[in-house]
């Protein structure tokens, strides 16, 4: 018998006789199907196998390494902002664009704490005519709470809006590429209901909206994880006390902006404390959270019902 004769043949192809072997599993391959490695060479079904066994690289955070390097949350949340955006200047008329006035949408959905009449007399409940449809809209105190989410998403004119997109972008593809997708957006509505919150204990006779409480938490969310990660964060400070200095001097929400800034401190040190080989408890730290801020709410609410017998 010669060599040629004896010779194995290519597990893949039959026809071919071969010489080379799988490292892992030791099937003959020919040259077609030898995958290079580390030593020697591999089969097509070795490679793969070992694909579907290889732990995915996390970050610092716990996010898979690859996961947020689109920014593909943070330009969800900015379309979500241009589209409630344009439902107001749809309901309230072109002048909605440039003026900083409550219109109907602001009226059914921002966050009004408790309405009052022009005698003092406080007003639970809001009526409000949209898109033709009638309707009574309670303030969070008479138990829409939904304001509290809705308001982070509308705007005042589009000089309010293009300023905290521009921050939200800035900001929150850095973050989102650090965090992951996951726990950015948990620590971004945070941050916002953080600001609601303060808006709720300390403005409740106003009405507010606007992504900017979400927005100053993510300055605080950013200088906690560039303390983790070892950055430099002067540009952060420089940037947030101009935008501090700004809502004092043109009288923006102090309440809203500084709450969803403590907001964002608090999301970031959840994060940034947490060991590295206990990164679930990240979830954990959200809850309370969220559990601390609804229990604020409700309390803010107890208050306000003894003090204006709201029915």
């Amino acid at each position: 018998m010669s060599d040629e004769q004896s010779a194995p043949t290519c597990y893949r192809h039959r026809n071919r006789q071969t010489y080379l072997r799988c490292v892992r599993c030791d099937k003959p391959i020919c040259a077609d199907c030898r995958i290079d490695a580390p030593v020697g060479f591999q089969c097509p079904d070795c490679v793969a196998a070992g694909r579907r066994t290889m732990r995915q690289t996390r970050n610092s955070f716990g996010g898979g390494a690859r996961a947020g390097t689109t920014g593909t949350v943070t330009k969800v949340l900015i379309g979500a902002n241009v589209v409630a955006f344009i439902l107001t200047v749809l309901s309230a008329g072109v002048g909605a664009i440039v003026s900083p006035g409550a219109t109907e949408m602001h009226l059914a959905f921002a966050e009004i704490g408790l309405g009052f009449s022009q005698f003092g007399a406080p007003v639970p409940e809001i009526p409000v005519s949209l898109f033709g449809v009638d309707f009574i809209s309670p303030t969070v105190s008479a138990g829409g709470y939904y304001r509290m989410v809705t308001a982070m998403f509308l705007h005042f004119g589009i000089i309010h809006l293009l300023f905290n997109m521009v921050v939200l972008w800035m900001l929150g593809r850095v973050l989102e590429r650090d965090l992951g997708p996951a726990r950015y957006l948990t620590a971004y509505m945070l941050s916002g209901l953080a600001g609601s919150v303060a808006v709720y204990l300390f403005s409740f006779g106003t009405t507010t909206a606007g992504a900017s409480g979400a927005v100053y938490g993510l300055f605080g969310l950013m200088i906690m994880v560039n303390r983790k990660l070892r950055r430099d964060n002067q540009g952060i400070y420089v940037l947030l006390g101009l935008n501090l200095v700004m809502t004092v001097m043109f009288q923006f929400s102090f309440a809203g902006h500084v709450g969803g800034l403590i907001g964002g401190l608090i999301c970031g040190a959840i994060l940034t404390f947490t060991p590295r080989k206990q990164r679930a408890l990240h979830w954990v730290g959200f809850a309370l959270f969220l559990v601390v801020l609804a229990a604020i709410t409700f309390f803010q609410t107890g208050v306000l019902d003894n003090q204006y017998d709201i029915v």
